[in-house]
């Protein structure tokens, strides 16, 4: 019988495990053996709350991170020809701005069924809280970290979501958090919209949504916090 990919999301901040995941997940865990993840110890912890029955030192784990080549890949799947295979994220939803969308490609290629499991997405969290447009927004990812080439993409970025009538979802590593503030309250037009979006799920939660007037004079702490921005300057 062919095995099935299992795409497991894990919680983003340290708040109960069960606030955010559901009990389904707990179920599929306890009956999966093989891992595919980016971190095996970050990984072993996430089960660890989760509840998984299975002894953690019977599970096996293959590493998908930025050493992985391509080569690597097909081997992975190669569990899941005859027993369930699961990939598990750092933080998040498994592939949504996190590894693992060669795996689930070559999984299609296969004909080995692909089952999502339902878990916390900050980028869409985010998006459901910020008040701004929800019926059509975009992922830009990761913007230029130098300049004049983070200006100009953050130039380009407000602009689209002008004439688009676009929300625009920008992500940046936690310790530049407070550098990308910065350029985009000081690039952007005063009456752009930003929402930040702080330690989602976590017990210090922050999210608003203001013009960037406001961000000026109101600029919270964001340094080493995991975050999600969007801007939107309305028409």
């Amino acid at each position: 019988m062919k095995g099935r990919l299992f795409l497991i999301p894990s919680s983003l901040s340290d708040s109960p495990v069960d606030q955010v995941i559901p009990a389904y997940n707990k179920k599929v865990v306890s009956n999966i053996k093989h891992y595919i993840v980016e971190n095996e110890r970050t990984a072993r912890r996430m089960l660890i709350k989760l509840g998984i029955t299975t002894p953690i030192d019977e599970l096996k784990f293959h590493t998908l991170n930025k050493h992985t080549t391509n080569e690597d890949i097909p081997a992975f799947l190669n569990i899941a020809e005859t027993a369930d295979l699961g990939l598990l994220s750092e933080a998040g939803t498994p592939a949504v701005a996190d590894p693992g969308s060669e795996i689930i490609a070559l999984a299609h290629k296969r004909n080995i069924k692909v089952i999502p499991l339902v878990g916390p997405s900050s980028i869409l969290l985010a998006m459901m809280a910020s008040g701004l447009n929800g019926q059509n927004f975009a992922f830009i990812g990761y913007l230029p970290i130098k300049n004049p080439a983070r200006t100009k993409k953050i130039k380009e970025v407000e602009k689209r979501s002008q004439t688009e009538n676009q929300s625009q979802i920008i992500i940046e590593t936690p310790y530049r958090n407070n550098q990308l503030l910065h350029d985009l309250i000081t690039t952007c037009s005063n009456s752009t919209y930003l929402c930040l979006a702080i330690d989602i799920t976590g017990k210090n939660e922050f999210i608003q949504t203001h013009r960037i007037e406001y961000w000026r004079t109101h600029k919270p702490e964001m340094n080493k916090i995991p975050a999600i921005f969007i801007i939107h300057k309305k028409v």
